[in-house]
């Protein structure tokens, strides 16, 4: 497990806490006793124990099945009310997802997080309400981390890489020398047009985007053609989210996180990157607004630097042509 520059903090916890210090896009939040199955088992036995909604379950496909990875896509009723009044097209701040993965020479198990509350202070900088949401990300996720606490194991709270500051995740357009990668972009301008339509016409949309997905044939992992919805999520009268993946995202994803890491690397442990896969699925997001229906997907580089950075930069240079190719295959699979 990757833990430069983490922090381990108590199971109480609060925003506040990081107000000066970086803040990881994922954390993890246990150390398994168990194995992968049981661990997998008893944390879908907690979710459907609790007061958070288990919307969807997908087996990542991690190269050569070198370690097992499962993804859980997660909404917190709390969470989507206290945002009730924001824009719909922030919607990609309140899907919550959780991974549990092998990891190690001994193939041992973890549970992590994409943390919610970083995602907060993404999509929601610019709203009179930001405080609020913020501390209401907080909850979500110490509800996540409750999840957990009956599962044999040690409990921990560690924030892992990428990791940024308050200040940086509210204005976030990118890292480094590679913002211009992603265009200088802030997350909403990160947001693609695929097709737009009548606000009448909502429902209609999600059918046929729906439809559309689901007929398209998907290849293996050396090309992004053909999506998997793993998850379909109404969060409003006036937002579906839509989450989307196949073994070409899952592949480089896991790849571009692993090729030039070598804390956790082994022979044994090739693919370190598993510990990334929460950053799945990625978005579609169909939005009534006005008098239009609107169909949205997010800018492919502005989304591997959110949740890739700490793969370095001679990881995005090798893999230059993959955001494009998965925008490509996107809109080809959605306006068919």
């Amino acid at each position: 497990m990757k833990k430069l520059f983490t922090t381990i903090v108590a199971l109480i916890w609060a925003p506040l806490l990081f107000a000066d210090e970086d803040i990881g896009v994922f954390e993890t939040i246990l150390e398994s006793k168990q194995s992968f199955s049981a661990t997998s088992q008893a944390l879908e036995r907690a979710i459907n124990g609790s007061d958070l909604v288990l919307q969807a379950t997908h087996d990542v496909r991690v190269p050569g099945n070198k370690h097992k990875a499962r993804l859980f896509v997660l909404t917190s009723p709390a969470y989507v009310e206290a945002a009730t009044k924001e824009s719909p097209r922030t919607a990609s701040a309140l899907i919550l997802r959780v991974a549990v993965f092998t990891s190690g020479d001994q193939h041992a198990t973890f549970v992590n997080m994409a943390n919610p509350v970083p995602h907060a202070m993404i999509y929601f900088a610019e709203s009179r309400n930001y405080d609020a949401l913020v501390a209401a990300a907080g909850d979500a996720a110490e509800a996540i981390r409750g999840l957990v606490r009956d599962i044999p194991g040690r409990i921990v709270s560690v924030q892992a890489e990428p990791m940024r500051s308050e200040n940086h995740y509210n204005k976030y357009k990118g890292d480094g020398p590679a913002r211009m990668m992603a265009k200088f972009r802030t997350w909403d301008k990160s947001q693609l047009l695929l097709l737009e339509d009548s606000a009448g016409n909502f429902d209609a949309v999600v059918d046929r985007v729906i439809a559309n997905l689901k007929n398209d044939e998907i290849a293996d992992a050396s090309e992004a053609a053909g999506w998997e919805v793993i998850s379909n999520i109404r969060l409003r009268d006036d937002v579906v989210h839509i989450g989307l993946t196949n073994p070409f995202i899952e592949d480089r994803m896991i790849g571009i996180n692993s090729r030039f890491r070598k804390e956790g690397k082994s022979e044994l442990s090739p693919y370190p990157g598993v510990d990334h896969v929460a950053a799945l699925p990625t978005e579609l997001l169909i939005v009534r607004e006005g008098n239009d229906t609107v169909v949205l997907h997010y800018g492919q580089m502005w989304r591997m630097q959110l949740y890739f950075w700490d793969s370095g930069y001679r990881a995005f240079t090798a893999n230059m042509g993959v955001p494009g190719d998965i925008v490509d295959s996107i809109e080809e699979a959605v306006l068919e």
